[in-house]
């Protein structure tokens, strides 16, 4: 233990890795917990006159979209001390829902798929606060990228193959045996992270402090940023909403766009996204400027939209395949989507000197993003019952293409007018370090 901390101290390129691959496996740890579910069709079932597998999705997300309201007030004030029990105590509460989820019959076993979403949203505020308001910050959450990007994919993988090991295992049965499986990982990542050391001195001066916030600081935020700041939130419902459903009904979408799809195609498509976004999110550490460092974080979320547009009107011209479509989009979407996580809210408090932390404004965004993810479920399900799942992504990605990229401008505007008038006064920066 000792010779960790040490290493963890005076070795940067160790501190890195360490870091890299505790926050990797405790998120990707944590998908083992939600998603295998979804891997299942539950063919035949329903509730309500809605397929089951729709009633189990926007069961969970209810709960996730409920844990990220939650999360806004806990991740905001959490304190370093409670980090580690906390996430423990929530990854547990979640396997004895799925628990239940396999011991109770359907159609009443809904009910433990919300309560399984209701800690699990809270993972990843805790995850990253060992890691923001640090030089490296983009460097270090590229773990956390890559867990997101290509944790569903490869479980999914995971989840076929164990059920073709254990055929007498029930669709209900599997999320519970998927989860049981990585507990003990889980437990090893989560004390990587426990040893990693707190923020230096330059860490502070160059990316300004992280602390527990207030109720004040947070009405402060919405004053003095509040344009600026709603235009992210809903922008980053469409990505967060058009993200969820793409990987929710994944299975779905390649039985209609490729009928002869490999089970396989979950792990290439996502692996491949995950090298690019992480080479572009990590080249963001290069940037020492906290003002031009927020500025090409808002170019690659444009980016990323006019990928996702124009991949799936060549789709639709039956210009690339079915792969290249699901490729590309993915890629569009992680572009814009992890770069609004990892470092457009990190590199908006550095340089403006806001007294905050990543995770209050992360939080907003998910709250309202996963919110937009059920509405559109039930909008489909009631008013799109007739259309493929393809086509509705199809449709809402030429939406979100659209509208997000003008809501990104308005952001653009907005905080260019504030970053004319000169460089805040530092807020909250401890005494004894200047800027």
């Amino acid at each position: 233990m000792s010779v960790v901390k040490k290493l963890l101290t005076s070795s940067k390129p160790f501190f890195i890795v360490w870091c890299m691959l505790a926050a990797f496996g405790t998120y990707f740890c944590m998908y083992a917990f939600r998603k295998p579910f979804n891997a299942g069709v539950y063919e035949g079932l329903s509730l309500w006159g809605i397929h089951y597998k729709v009633i189990l999705i926007i069961s969970q997300v209810f709960g996730y979209m409920l844990s990220k309201f939650i999360g806004i007030k806990v991740i905001s004030e959490l304190k370093a001390a409670s980090r580690s029990k906390l996430i423990i105590g929530l990854i547990l509460f979640a396997e004895v829902a799925l628990l239940f989820f396999g011991l109770v019959p359907h159609p009443y076993n809904f009910i433990f798929l919300f309560l399984n979403g209701l800690p699990l949203g809270m993972i990843w505020g805790i995850v990253f606060s060992y890691l923001e308001g640090r030089r490296f910050t983009e460097i270090l959450a590229i773990g956390l990228s890559i867990s997101l990007i290509v944790s569903s994919g490869v479980l999914k993988t995971i989840y076929f193959d164990v059920h073709e090991w254990f055929p007498a295992l029930s669709e209900f049965w599997m999320p519970f045996v998927m989860g049981l499986l990585f507990l003990p990982l889980f437990f090893l990542f989560v004390w990587m992270l426990s040893v990693v050391p707190a923020p230096s001195k330059e860490d502070v001066i160059a990316r300004s402090p992280r602390l527990p916030m207030t109720n004040a600081d947070k009405r402060n935020v919405f004053k003095q940023y509040g344009w600026g700041v709603v235009s992210f939130i809903i922008l980053y419902t469409f990505l967060a909403t058009l993200r969820d459903f793409r990987d929710n009904f994944a299975v779905e979408i390649w039985q209609e766009i490729d009928p002869g799809w490999n089970k396989n195609v979950f792990t290439q498509t996502e692996a491949i996204t995950s090298l690019i976004v992480l080479a572009v999110v990590g080249s963001l550490s290069v940037i020492k400027s906290n003002l031009k460092g927020f500025w090409a974080v808002n170019g690659i979320i444009a980016a990323g939209f006019l990928i996702s547009g124009v991949a799936t009107l060549l789709f639709q011209l039956k210009a690339i395949s079915p792969f290249w479509w699901m490729l590309l989009l993915g890629t569009g979407l992680f572009l814009s989507y992890m770069p609004m996580q990892i470092a457009l809210f990190e590199r908006m408090i550095a340089y403006f000197r806001i007294k905050a932390n990543a995770g209050f404004f992360v939080y907003m965004c998910d709250s309202i993003g996963y919110l937009g993810s059920v509405v559109l479920m039930l909008y489909k399900e009631f008013f799109m019952k007739d259309l493929n799942w393809s086509v509705v992504l199809i449709k809402f990605t030429y939406l979100q293409s659209v509208l997000a990229g003008l809501l990104l401008l308005v952001a653009c505007i907005f905080f260019y007018r504030i970053a004319s008038k000169g460089k805040p006064e530092p807020q909250g920066v401890p005494a004894g370090i200047t800027q």
